[in-house]
C-alpha cells in the first residue's frame, strides 16, 4: 500500500505542479524550451537584482545555449517591450564576453558588431 499511497502523491503532485505552470503560462510569465523553464516577474531592476531575484527563485540568470532557448528570452522582450539581461559579462578582453560562471559562450546570436556592453546586443 505504501508504494501505492507514493504514487498517488507523486499523481496529485505532477498534476497541480502542470495546472500550476499553465496559469504561469496565461499570465506570460514562464515559457519554456528543451525542458528549461524561463520565467519573469516582468519588473524593472537592474541587474544586480536581476541576479539576485533569480538566485532567490532557486534558479540563475538566463544565458542562451541554443536558438529555442534564445526564443524563450525574446518572448519576454517582445512581450513585455523592453530588454532582457543575460548571465554574461564581459571578459577582461575588451569587446568579449563570457558567462558568469566562467564557462565558454558556446551559442551567439549578436547583432552585427555586438555585444558593446551598451544594451544593444
Amino acid at each position: 500500500l505504501a508504494g501505492n499511497k507514493n504514487r498517488d502523491d507523486t499523481h496529485q503532485l505532477e498534476y497541480r505542479i502542470s495546472r500550476l505552470e499553465g496559469v504561469l503560462r496565461l499570465n506570460k510569465i514562464i515559457t519554456e524550451s528543451g525542458g528549461k523553464i524561463f520565467a519573469t516577474n516582468g519588473k524593472t531592476a537592474d541587474f544586480d537584482g536581476t541576479v539576485e531575484k533569480c538566485k532567490e527563485a532557486g534558479g540563475s540568470i538566463a544565458i542562451p545555449r541554443n536558438p529555442g532557448e534564445n526564443d524563450a528570452i525574446l518572448y519576454f522582450v517582445k512581450y513585455f517591450n523592453t530588454y532582457a539581461y543575460l548571465g554574461i559579462k564581459q571578459s577582461l578582453i575588451p569587446g568579449k564576453f563570457q558567462p558568469l560562471n566562467e564557462a565558454q559562450l558556446s551559442y551567439t546570436n549578436w547583432y552585427s558588431n555586438e555585444p558593446s556592453g551598451r544594451g544593444e546586443e
